[in-house]
């Protein structure tokens, strides 16, 4: 199986696109990743046996588009989202931002 980056349409295998996740912004439920290949950043929902893709509005992250990947799954941390497919498990860390 290979995940479509949407700018760029370079296709990806689940390890290098997972890999290429950064950021896990709890409250809004969403993961910051970036294109190995072309350098875009998208934000983007890890769900059960999908990505969601869309866009933060009005305080919450509204799916518009998935992509189907089967056996995805998901695990809500304090501080990361595990994802795992298969035997495979990426995490991704929250960025604590400051308050000001």
């Amino acid at each position: 199986m290979l995940i479509p980056c949407y700018a760029c349409e370079s296709r990806f295998r689940p390890g290098e696109y997972f890999v290429a996740c950064h950021d896990y912004n709890r409250g809004m439920d969403l993961v910051a990743w970036t294109c190995p290949a072309c350098g875009n950043r998208d934000d983007l929902r890890v769900m059960p046996d999908a990505i969601g893709f869309g866009y933060p509005w009005r305080g919450r992250f509204s799916v518009q588009d998935r992509f189907q990947v089967p056996g995805l799954r998901r695990r809500r941390r304090d501080l990361r989202l595990d994802i795992s497919l298969d035997k495979d498990v990426w995490h991704v860390p929250t960025k604590l931002r400051q308050v000001a």
